[in-house]
């Protein structure tokens, strides 16, 4: 009976063996995965640094009254440019033009008591002269001219406040600039510092704030001194370009102890009035190392953890120690690369790659670092991506 059980099993530890050993052979060799391949090239490459900023007007002014009183006039069309000088809200004026009135004619009187105290002083000296008077009274006339002199001194700081008070009445641009919506409207009561009219602010040239990291306030010490206008250039809100270049007019005094940063502010051309002050914008800054640099299509780069890879084909050679001869092959060998910036299709390639390296392009989504390739049509997108390094 033992000997039956033996005879049984035997057959099936065979085949099981046979399984096993079957497995153990390696797989056979994949073939070439077909790539397509680009030139790494030098080519020009003119590119900027970009800072968010915001339009800003380099004068722009709070209208408000100085003295109290209802608008009984407004001169100009909201939203015009208007000239400096020109008169823009009136305040009623009759009781600042009696009040002037009544200074002058205080500032008349007191002249006249000063007149009449020096004839006085004349006549009582030349008594004195004579005998004719006493001490006391020429005395008592003297005084009597200071007292009047000093009079007329506050009779004329009347008038000048007076008048003073009458020009603030009307209200005029302090500048050449646009003037926005009135705040107040005809009848409107106002009170002197409180109540705001209007706003008028410049618009050619106008600035552009932007803010930096104190890393890069070197740079633009530079910038300001060279006094460069081709260095600078505007990206508005639309995405357009502006046509106009700008340069360096202010760095700001200090550095932000907390964020890090200082605030410049670009100055640019706006004869067309085309930058408005509150605008949003991209201020773009001309890169120092742009120039002739190493570029490749960017559809080429692969991203890993952060870092940034491309495949370079290669043809190899090697020995064949099976029949004893060297056996060439071309494959894709992994390259770690530091990006600079997108030129259009393209990216540059600050290190990792040689000029003349032929970069991979289509077909690298199933490949492993030194696998198989040959030039031909890559496979249908969706296959599973090659793994690292």
């Amino acid at each position: 009976m033992k000997n039956r059980y033996i005879l049984f099993l035997t057959p099936i530890a065979l085949l099981f063996a046979a399984s096993c050993g079957k497995k153990s052979k390696p797989n056979a060799e994949l073939p070439p995965t077909p790539v397509n391949v680009a030139e790494a090239k030098t080519a020009d490459a003119v590119y900027y640094d970009e800072y968010q900023g915001t339009v800003t007007a380099l004068n722009i002014v709070e209208l408000r009254s100085q003295v109290s009183g209802f608008i009984t006039g407004i001169f100009f069309k909201e939203g015009d440019v208007v000239p400096q000088g020109k008169e823009l809200y009136e305040i009623d004026r009759r009781k600042y033009i009696a009040a002037y009135n009544q200074a002058e004619a205080n500032l008349g009187s007191a002249n006249a008591n000063l007149v009449k105290a020096q004839k006085d002083i004349d006549r009582y000296e030349m008594l004195l002269k004579n005998d004719a008077v006493a001490r006391q009274t020429v005395d008592q006339a003297q005084a009597a001219y200071a007292s009047s002199k000093g009079d007329v001194d506050v009779a004329k700081a009347a008038v000048l406040s007076a008048k003073t008070d009458l020009s603030y009445a009307t209200i005029t641009a302090p500048f050449t600039g646009r003037i926005g919506i009135s705040q107040v409207r005809m009848g409107s009561q106002v009170s002197p510092g409180t109540t705001l009219l209007n706003t008028i602010s410049s618009e050619h040239p106008i600035g552009v704030d932007v803010v930096i990291n104190e890393q890069d306030i070197a740079r633009f010490y530079k910038l300001k001194q060279s006094g460069t206008d081709s260095t600078f250039k505007l990206k508005l809100s639309n995405d357009s370009a502006y046509n106009e270049r700008g340069k360096v007019l202010a760095i700001d005094r200090g550095v932000n102890n907390q964020t890090g940063t200082v605030t410049v502010r670009i100055q640019f051309p706006n004869k067309q009035d085309v930058l408005k002050d509150g605008m949003s914008c991209v201020l773009q800054v001309l890169n120092s190392e742009s120039g002739n640099r190493l570029q490749i299509p960017y559809k080429a780069i692969t991203e890993q953890m952060g870092e940034f890879f491309v495949f370079v084909y290669r043809d190899t050679t090697m020995m064949d120690t099976t029949i004893k001869k060297e056996k060439r092959d071309t494959i894709a060998l992994q390259h770690k690369v530091k990006l600079g910036p997108r030129i259009g299709a393209n990216v540059v390639i600050m290190s990792g790659l040689n000029q003349g390296d032929q970069v991979i392009t289509d077909g690298f989504q199933r490949l492993r670092n030194k696998g198989k390739v040959t030039l031909g049509k890559p496979a249908a997108a969706g296959a599973p991506a090659g793994g690292g390094k």
